[in-house]
């Protein structure tokens, strides 16, 4: 069978027949005629709109979203294609996510009203629960533009998880990609999701999923229940293992972060290309004691998406004196991505979901093993780092067999699939010292965290330099 992941949420406008209006000639170069990427962060103002009008009108929305709509998700997206060119948005007879648009394609099924649409993105995205059945109603999206609840009407009733079958692969696909007619296709999600999968996600395992950014997936059983967590990117029935509640999170940039890093600030010193200068500048801050640079940073180069939901906020470096080199630099950017790892477990288990196991994929993971051992010595806990370099395809793999069936030579279950396809291939041990040492550092990351990233913040920021040079001067004695 074939499963299909990727990125979201990333609507694109289509016409009735499931034709995207980037296609049509009128459109060809019109960009809000595209996918709107998860990245894109335009529709901030629209995000806000949302998340005001459903704190008054209908607050159990926002509490199954971490209680703040984000410009990343489904609806702000489509308002603000609305608000910025309304062309697009009139021509369009739905927005359909690339998870649910590439299934479509490979079965024939392209028109609107043929896709069986992902609970992963619907859920986790664009507001759908059975609690209030499905969709948001119209009267709460006449409230932020009547336009979105005539939309409504032309999109969806019904998700499905991934071990759904969404139709077979049509003759024309088949020929394309040197498979058989008729071979089973499963319901799309989010990368993430089934990286998690092809992670070897279960109760009480946290997998990170570190790339250009990061997300954090969990996964409880359904007759436990547990309280709304505020702050996280979704609490969904079925999105990532059918027949448990998938919890997302995760951060803006971490990859990005390093690379922007790199190629703009980083001297030829470190190397010509940027390979050159990744590895050198790993190599040497791997070198330093925590705490001896003098340095913290805030991780939000890309704004912060979990906990405080907020893309209006950007990156900061405290610390830095005319002695500061860059790979001090760029340790302290990979210890604010890790600070940012440790707020969002610590949030999770605030309200009740046990993270008993951290399981990291994807290219970090596999290829920065300095960055490993930092996440484990702030963390505290074991980094496992999943033996498969490609979770994601694998996780979408695993679900293409399960959709397929046992009798096709698949699986019944996911969990069978799990078992039979994951493990892990390292584990970074934290170092008890380094660990003592960032806890120090955690509480000042926590000051700028709540200081730049909280209207409701009282404290004093007046120690928080003097702290980090304290804290150096005592790492550099002890080296000495």
């Amino acid at each position: 069978g074939i499963g299909v992941d990727t990125t979201g949420s990333s609507p694109m406008p289509v016409d009735s027949s499931g034709t995207p209006l980037a296609l049509h000639p009128k459109f060809k170069d019109n960009l809000n005629a595209q996918v709107w990427l998860w990245k894109d962060h335009t529709g901030y103002e629209e995000a806000a709109g949302i998340t005001a009008v459903a704190a008054k009108m209908r607050p159990a929305y926002m509490a199954k979203v971490g209680g703040t709509y984000s410009s990343e998700w489904f609806w702000s997206k489509i308002w603000h294609c609305l608000n910025v060119d309304p062309s697009v948005f009139d021509a369009a007879d739905s927005f359909v996510e690339i998870c649910d648009y590439i299934p479509g394609l490979l079965t024939g099924k392209t028109a609107p009203n043929q896709l069986a649409r992902s609970i992963c993105a619907a859920g986790h995205k664009a507001m759908f629960n059975t609690e209030w059945g499905g969709l948001p109603d119209t009267e709460f999206l006449a409230a932020c533009d009547p336009r979105l609840a005539e939309l409504r009407g032309r999109l969806y009733d019904t998700a499905y998880p991934s071990n759904h079958l969404f139709g077979g692969l049509t003759d024309e696909w088949a020929g394309k990609l040197g498979l058989r007619p008729g071979i089973a296709v499963a319901v799309g999600a989010f990368d993430a999701h089934m990286g998690a999968v092809g992670a070897g996600v279960g109760e009480g395992t946290l997998v990170k999923i570190l790339g250009t950014s990061t997300c954090d997936i969990m996964v409880s059983p359904r007759q436990k229940g547990f309280a709304d967590i505020p702050g996280v990117c979704g609490i969904v029935d079925g999105s990532v293992i059918p027949g448990m509640i998938g919890i997302e999170a995760g951060q803006s940039a971490v990859g990005d972060i390093f690379l922007w890093f790199v190629n703009n600030l980083v001297p030829e010193i470190y190397g010509r290309t940027a390979d050159e200068k990744f590895i050198n500048l790993g190599r040497q801050a791997a070198a330093q004691k925590p705490g001896e640079h003098g340095l913290l940073a805030l991780d939000w180069n890309n704004g912060n998406r979990t906990i405080l939901v907020d893309v209006r906020l950007s990156g900061l470096l405290v610390g830095q004196s005319l002695h500061t080199k860059a790979h001090e630099i760029y340790r302290a950017l990979v210890e604010a991505t890790a600070f940012g790892a440790l707020t969002i477990i610590n949030r999770i288990e605030e309200f009740g979901v046990r993270v008993t196991e951290i399981v990291n994929c994807g290219g970090l993971a596999a290829r920065n093993p300095f960055l490993m051992q930092v996440y484990a010595d702030i963390t505290g806990r074991p980094m496992k780092v999943s033996r498969s370099d490609l979770t994601c395809a694998l996780g979408a793999a695993l679900f293409g067999a399960v959709a397929a069936g046992k009798e096709a030579g698949g699986f019944e279950t996911v969990e069978e699939a799990q078992i039979k396809t994951t493990g892990i291939k390292t584990t970074y041990t934290p170092d008890e010292e380094n660990h003592s040492v960032y806890r120090e550092m955690y509480a000042l990351y926590k000051t700028l965290h709540d200081a730049f990233g909280t209207r409701a913040w009282t404290g004093n920021l007046g120690a928080v330099m003097k702290d980090l040079i304290t804290l150096r001067e005592k790492q550099r004695r002890e080296r000495k």
